[in-house]
């Protein structure tokens, strides 16, 4: 009877074995490392999403870009207080020239214009709600939405270069208006995506903090100390940007000036694409 009952079991077993034998003999066997022909196309796809999606990894090719991004800074300050009595980047010396302008009119109205400064000081404003807001929802550090951000914003001086070449610079114009719209608009853009890089002692515009907080730092003299560094480096971009622009203002003029801004600009936007991803992705909040 056991001899019976696996001859049996054995008999239950064949036409399994039969087929597989089948299949393989009918075609080529599959195995699991078979991959479509496109494979190695979609991997490539996948793995770029997978990169412009990422946040972006703080280190020093970072600072490098927002040095890079304050330089542009200088420039471009040192080149509209000139020709439109006003700041495109600094909005403390705005506020208070603001203040001044709308109280004592008689005393300002040959230092500064209301119009243009109220146009800077509204546009940085409405580009810091609009790039601070969105951030939140897309993801501050995000690669793609930095890298976007940074191209939209070197498009604006872009555009306030053209219309610089073709319509000149006046004091009081429409288009004197849109220049300062466009540029006071890339600055607050600009500004708040530094915030997103968690490096607070490079804000690519204002230097009023970080000189005080150099001051103040009581590892001054360390020999090593990053918030310390990053602060003087900062400070020292943007005094040689407003050194480099006021040369370059008074040999050339402001719209070259302006233009060479907006190519440093578009440099640091192709290698946002290059920067490292960031390992953990923990807090990225700009605040």
């Amino acid at each position: 009877m056991a001899t019976s009952d696996s001859v049996v079991v054995l008999s239950s077993n064949e036409p399994s074995v039969h087929t597989s034998q089948k299949t393989s003999a009918d075609g080529p066997i599959q195995t699991g490392d078979s991959r479509p022909q496109g494979g190695k196309s979609d991997c490539f796809v996948a793995r770029l999403r997978r990169h412009l999606s990422s946040p972006i990894e703080v280190t020093i090719f970072a600072e490098v870009e927002l040095l890079i991004l304050t330089f542009c800074t200088g420039i471009q300050d040192v080149t509209t207080f000139p020709d439109y009595h006003c700041f495109a980047s600094n909005q403390t010396g705005n506020t208070v020239m603001l203040a001044m302008a709308v109280l004592l009119p008689d005393v300002t109205h040959k230092l500064f214009v209301t119009a243009n400064i109220g146009m800077s000081l509204g546009c940085f404003l409405l580009a810091g709600y609009v790039t601070g807001q969105l951030s939140h929802i897309i993801g501050a550090r995000s690669r793609v939405w930095i890298v976007f951000c940074n191209f939209f914003q070197t498009g604006l001086v872009f555009i306030a270069v053209a219309l610089q070449y073709t319509h000149g610079v006046h004091l009081e114009s429409p288009h004197t208006m849109i220049v300062i719209g466009l540029l006071a608009f890339a600055s607050g853009s600009q500004v708040v995506l530094s915030r997103s890089l968690a490096m607070t002692e490079i804000s690519t515009a204002m230097a009023t903090a970080a000189w005080v907080d150099l001051l103040i730092d009581k590892n001054l003299l360390a020999v090593h100390n990053r918030p310390r560094t990053r602060r003087a480096s900062f400070l020292a971009a943007l005094v040689a940007g407003g050194f480099f622009g006021a040369y370059i203002y008074r040999e050339v003029g402001s719209a070259f000036a302006i233009l060479i801004s907006a190519v440093g600009k578009l440099v640091v936007t192709f290698l946002f694409l290059f920067n490292g991803m960031e390992k953990s992705q923990g807090n990225t909040s700009i605040v």
